[in-house]
């Protein structure tokens, strides 16, 4: 049974893995080219211009938040259906390569089930392009023990620690005869 540490290592170095060039086996550190499906990917790396894209994960108590972020043409935008279709599938495609990648690196399976709706931002660059930035929240199977810092269980927690430490103030000794002078 894998620990939390052994599984968060294990998904950071899947991610690791997926530098800009390990696509290519001449580039790759290990000689072996490994696909996650992103943009970037598509093309010779030193000689055609790439669009740029790529991705992070978070940790979040038991869950990971992927983000994906790329440029994109106005033309590939506002072609809503499809536009939102590519960036959910661009998602799954990332999933789909942290998990093959953990498979390799741990010998263990890794299990990541959707929490939440997918959330896309769009942001202006000029004319041509924007920006896309892209968030999906997934669940960790296998994690037990994991507190979630944004629970409220661990508010109250933080609010009892000020607490305690705000009375340590008050058992202090005052200083006495103080005089103040104004002027």
């Amino acid at each position: 049974m894998a620990t939390v540490m052994d599984i968060i290592q294990g998904i950071s170095q899947a991610a690791a893995n997926a530098y800009d060039g390990s696509h290519d086996d001449r580039v790759a550190h290990d000689g072996e080219g490994r696909k996650v499906g992103l943009k970037r990917e598509e093309g010779d790396l030193n000689l055609e211009a790439r669009v740029m894209d790529g991705f992070k994960v978070k940790f979040y108590g038991d869950k990971i938040c992927v983000l994906y972020h790329s440029e994109m043409s106005l033309k590939e935008i506002h072609d809503k259906n499809r536009f939102e279709s590519d960036i959910e599938q661009m998602l799954a495609d990332i999933v789909s390569y942290l998990k093959k990648e953990y498979k390799k690196i741990t010998g263990d399976t890794l299990t990541l089930t959707k929490d939440g709706e997918i959330d896309i931002f769009v942001s202006y660059m000029n004319n041509i392009r924007s920006w896309v930035q892209a968030k999906q929240f997934y669940k960790i199977g296998g994690l037990k023990d994991v507190v979630d810092s944004r629970e409220p269980e661990s508010e109250d927690r933080l609010d009892q620690a000020i607490k305690n430490w705000l009375e340590l103030g008050k058992k202090s000794p005052k200083p006495k005869n103080v005089t103040v002078k104004q002027g």
